[in-house]
């Protein structure tokens, strides 16, 4: 195997157009594995499956599955080097209670029962279920996110429930949901096998799923290659690769796609006959693109005419066109708009459920689909409405308590709310498990000051004593990939079966036992008295999850424990969905009854019936309008964060291993050579960042990044981009807009 800090995408294996894609087996031991078990990646969402080396109880190494649909044997660089940090001596082993202004090791029972007595004390005074606030990941096995869902939902009964998903990939599950009815990904990974155009809608893939990335440019070296476009404001690999890169001005993308969308139209590249069959809205996507000349949009997106242009024949004249859309589009302006602008211009092309053509709305995390599909992060599980009694009926029943139990009387309150009210003081009790949020939400100062409000009871369920856990009441030490056995949905829907490979350290736990063990304590019931939650274990909460999945979008009956050992990854829904071109918006069928896209404003039941959807899309549009913060002449740029390859959110793991630590040890920022000038600085100079909200200090990297854009990578915990960035979020997806900041520079000693 390459050196894969140096070359983090290995050698190319090319192929062509409807061939399979050649096996290549990355691995890296440590020593020789006495046995080898299942898992699949967690550093990431593509879902690459993984095979354990395990060897006198410890884990010695990974190596790819050939056979696996996903990955065909390859590994992204945090596959290779960061399950050491399993064996980091810095993990957490015993409980932790705050005593006396302190966090001191105590016992399960003790760390337990502080959490259940002041559950119950909440859950008692006036105001109950309106105390609490669940705030999870996207690392998690679907198994526990389903039991947490029930435990939030149906034993306490609250809609306060969320996690740090809603800060990656809220707006993939958004745009799903308005254009087709329900979430899902219509496309699968199997499509760049087939495409002749990949389009990349502020999806740095080369960094954030590796794997994905080695597809497409084994896709690129072999016969007949596909067309690529990348829509990015930073040269990325991934723009340095495309044919046609747009730099675009940050916060301007639905203008962009407004744009294109008009050439499509004008230019006779639609399909009519699959737009009159099996969709909607036509005329009014035509009123509102037609206000969106070349020459405008380029004026506000800062492109070159011509560029605009030949991204739109690109598009336009594709046979087969699979477009990805990650960060660059949900964490900045107009986030749901601009994501539903590109299922747009899959349906006008007719390019849905079919080999080659098809749209990824991506995730961000390994198990970001799961915690939508289960309900852990506000959603009704199995992708239901919780404006359809009948959806709210079919979950009391399956669960056997009342109606009026299950929180349906308005939408799931989302994470930056759940914050707010902990802010106001009336959610006093946060449970934050598996994720680091005094590193990772928008202006941090706030944040700390939140989670150090004396009135406010945090638990804190991870692996490590992150910066988070410095705040709380209540630490619980979890277990984690490896030490447990469960499911995880990758972007492209395949569940993989991840099997227990080690013990976990001392007394950590798996967050599924814990969270069982805290609705024992709780004595959660149903309405016959019995109890609640009624599994004990991972296959049976799994058999539990697949019962209640039936019928529904993410159907698992089928998908046994037994067939993910025999067959590797199995995609949920078939390779693609929406192959005959019906979708999930029928009114008693689909996940919502749509929003506002301006304003987030919720559609009633009678409204989205009037539309008499009888299985079509929905083609959706919106004007564009000017980011909630611009640069002035105080703050004169504008600031984007992002990720790189070698780490991985606030590196709470990969920060722990050496070998991606070293290929990225600190903080850094990128401007443009003419940006620089301006500003007196040099490339590796030291520069100090402000907003309006704090400041960091980086060394200067000098990139042809968009001019007068700086990014700053995010994972860092000392010099946080997050120090920067603002609370605001996407009025749909309710997403926060990580990539809007105006900021300033100066070079430090000036």
């Amino acid at each position: 195997m390459t050196d894969r800090i140096a070359d983090p995408w290995g050698e190319r294996t090319p192929y062509a157009a409807g061939d399979r894609w050649p096996a290549r087996v990355d691995a890296y031991t440590v020593a020789e594995p006495e046995r080898w078990v299942r898992s699949a990646s967690l550093l990431h969402s593509n879902g690459d499956a993984i095979d354990i080396g395990v060897r006198d109880g410890r884990i010695v190494g990974v190596r790819g599955r050939a056979a696996d649909r996903v990955n065909r044997g390859r590994l992204d660089p945090k596959d290779v080097y960061g399950w050491q940090a399993n064996l980091s001596p810095d993990r957490l082993t015993r409980p932790l209670v705050r005593k006396r202004g302190k966090l001191v090791e105590t016992s399960w029972d003790d760390a337990m029962t502080r959490v259940v007595d002041r559950s119950e004390q909440l859950r008692d005074a006036p105001g109950g279920w309106g105390h609490f606030g669940f705030y999870t990941t996207g690392q998690l096995f679907l198994e526990e996110y389903y039991t947490l869902g029930v435990i939030g939902k149906a034993g306490i009964g609250t809609p306060h429930m969320d996690g740090n998903t809603r800060l990656c990939t809220a707006t993939s599950g958004s745009a799903l949901k308005a254009s087709f009815g329900t979430d899902g990904q219509p496309g699968s990974y199997a499509d760049v096998d087939h495409c002749d155009a990949i389009a990349l809608w502020g999806h740095n893939v080369a960094e954030t799923q590796a794997v994905l990335w080695m597809r497409m440019l084994d896709r690129r070296r072999g016969a007949n290659p596909p067309a690529m476009l990348a829509v990015d404001p930073r040269p990325t690999p991934v723009a340095r690769e495309a044919d046609v890169h747009l730099p675009i001005r940050p916060g301007t993308n639905l203008a962009l796609l407004n744009g294109l969308l008009r050439l499509i139209l004008h230019n006779g590249w639609a399909d009519k006959d699959y737009v009159a069959a099996h969709t909607l809205g036509l005329e009014e996507l035509e009123r509102v693109v037609d206000g969106y000349p070349v020459k405008r949009v380029a004026e506000i997106c800062d492109l070159e005419p011509a560029a605009v242009e030949r991204a739109a024949e690109l598009l336009g004249t594709a046979r087969r066109l699979l477009s990805t859309v990650l960060q660059g589009f949900y964490q900045s302006h107009q986030a749901t708009a601009a994501a539903v602008a590109v299922n747009n211009l899959h349906l006008l092309r007719g390019m849905i459920g079919r080999p080659g053509a098809g749209v990824l709305q991506m995730n961000g995390q390994p198990t970001a689909e799961n915690t939508r599909e289960a309900g852990a992060d506000g959603d009704l599980p199995g992708f239901r409405n919780w404006g359809n009694p009948q959806h709210v009926r079919e979950l009391a029943e399956l669960w056997n308590v009342e109606v009026a139990t299950i929180p349906h009387w308005s939408p799931p309150t989302h994470a930056m709310q759940i914050w707010r009210y902990a802010e106001q003081g009336s959610i006093k009790l946060l449970w934050i498990s598996g994720t680091n949020p005094a590193v990772s939400l928008p202006d941090l100062a706030r944040v700390r000051r939140i989670l150090a409000r004396p009135e406010l009871f945090v638990v804190v369920q991870d692996i490590f004593r992150s910066e988070t856990a410095e705040f709380a009441d209540v630490v619980l030490p979890a277990a984690t990939w490896g030490e447990k056995t469960g499911t995880f949905t990758n972007a492209d829907r395949t569940v993989h079966l991840s099997e227990k490979a080690v013990e976990p350290p001392g007394e950590a736990r798996a967050d599924l036992d814990i969270f069982l063990d805290y609705a024992r304590r709780m004595d959660f019931r149903d309405r016959d008295g019995g109890p609640l939650i009624t599994w004990t274990d991972a296959p049976s909460a799994y058999a539990a999850w697949q019962h209640c999945s039936a019928g529904r979008p993410c159907d698992y009956t089928s998908i046994s424990y037994d067939r993910l050992r025999h067959d590797g990854g199995v995609q949920w829904g078939g390779e693609r969905l929406y192959r005959g071109g019906v979708f999930n918006t029928d009114s008693d069928y689909c996940e919502t009854y749509g929003q506002e896209l301006t304003t987030g404003a919720e559609l009633t039941a009678e409204q989205h019936r009037a539309k008499q959807p009888g299985g079509r899309a929905f083609l959706l549009a919106a004007e564009y309008s000017d980011p909630p913060e611009t640069p002035t002449d105080e703050f004169p740029l504008r600031l984007v964060t992002g990720r790189t390859v070698y780490q991985f959110h606030t590196r709470t793991k990969t920060g722990r291993v050496r070998e991606l630590n070293d290929a990225a040890p600190e903080v850094w920022l990128e401007l443009n050579p003419r940006d620089a000038k301006t500003y007196g600085i040099g490339e590796g100079d030291p520069v100090r960042v402000e907003s309006a909200r704090g400041a960091i200090e980086a060394p200067a990297r000098l990139r042809e990044i968009e001019p007068g854009t700086v990014f700053v990578p995010f994972h860092y915990a000392k010099q946080a981009a997050n120090e920067l960035t603002i609370t605001a979020w996407d009025p749909v997806s309710k997403q926060p807009m990580f990539k809007l900041a105006a900021v300033r520079l100066r070079r430090i000693g000036d």
